[in-house]
């Protein structure tokens, strides 16, 4: 091994690291990918992820300048083709390859610029936030799931949308108490954290409920080798949405619901079960 390609899978091992220590259950997911999907899809997360951690957590910090320079820093890595930075230098390797355009990437990285400055949203803004915050990194997702088949993709974009989509939703939901009382945050249009009645929850749920479903027809035509990891997200997912819809609009905006481990480990083999019997 030459030490450009050493430099190139170190920077791929520390985006691994981050997807495990930031999401146990996305990171076990990806470990149910075929191994060539593996490094590519932790390069997409760590860079989506430490974007996040600018507008999110570095409180004590210019985040706007920090966030500036990331955005940058991205720049200059896709055109360079190499980054100091170890989870840029992965993802630019993971753009070219794959072929994520840029329009992705620029409307990821303004979504993330929005929680800069935005408290609340309108019904227009809401859907621009959740195509930039989490549609888009489906899509880039699905660029690295087809491998250059172009048609393939165009297929399977709509559902890869719709999956992201639900899956912020969900988050949207179960951390409605942190963003409000953290960050000053309301993503849902038009409703107001300190009347969230069951009504509203249940109109929320209802549009959640459709993405699934429109989502689930598109888990089915993945290719092998990604299926099973993307409908295990999808069984989680679900799961932890059944809990919140099975809670008073009053439990869900003071309690944060999460999925046990023990329930985990029984979704982690039902699931496997019902792919190896090509039950999806």
């Amino acid at each position: 091994m030459n030490h450009l390609q050493l430099y190139h899978n170190t920077c791929f091992e520390c985006s691994s690291l981050i997807t495990r220590r930031y999401s146990t259950s996305f990171s076990m997911g990806i470990r149910l990918f075929h191994k060539r999907f593996r490094a590519p899809i932790c390069g997409i997360y760590g860079f989506v992820r430490f974007a996040d951690e600018i507008v999110d957590t570095f409180h004590d910090y210019p985040k706007r300048e920090l966030f500036e320079r990331f955005r940058e820093d991205t720049r200059k890595a896709i055109e360079e083709r190499i980054s100091l930075n170890p989870v840029l230098h992965s993802f630019q390797q993971v753009v070219h390859q794959y072929g994520i355009g840029n329009d992705l990437i620029d409307a990821f990285l303004h979504s993330m610029e929005l929680d800069l400055s935005n408290a609340s949203y309108d019904p227009g803004g809401y859907e621009e936030y959740i195509y930039g915050s989490a549609e888009v990194v489906g899509l880039m997702c699905l660029r690295v799931f087809c491998e250059g088949n172009d048609e393939q993709y165009q297929r399977l974009k709509s559902p890869a949308q719709r999956l992201g989509a639900a899956f912020q939703k969900i988050n949207f939901l179960r951390d409605i108490k942190s963003d409000y009382d953290e960050r000053g945050r309301v993503y849902f249009p038009g409703v107001d954290f300190r009347q969230f009645t069951n009504e509203v929850k249940r109109d929320i749920e209802k549009d959640i409920k459709s993405d699934f479903d429109a989502a689930l027809e598109g888990i089915r035509r993945l290719p092998e080798g990604t299926r099973f990891g993307v409908y295990l997200a999808y069984k989680y997912y679900t799961h932890l949405f059944a809990k919140i819809k099975n809670a008073p609009a009053q439990r869900v905006a003071q309690e944060r619901f999460r999925l046990s481990d023990k329930r985990k480990i029984y979704l982690l083999f039902s699931s496997a079960v019902r792919h190896r019997l090509n039950f999806l």
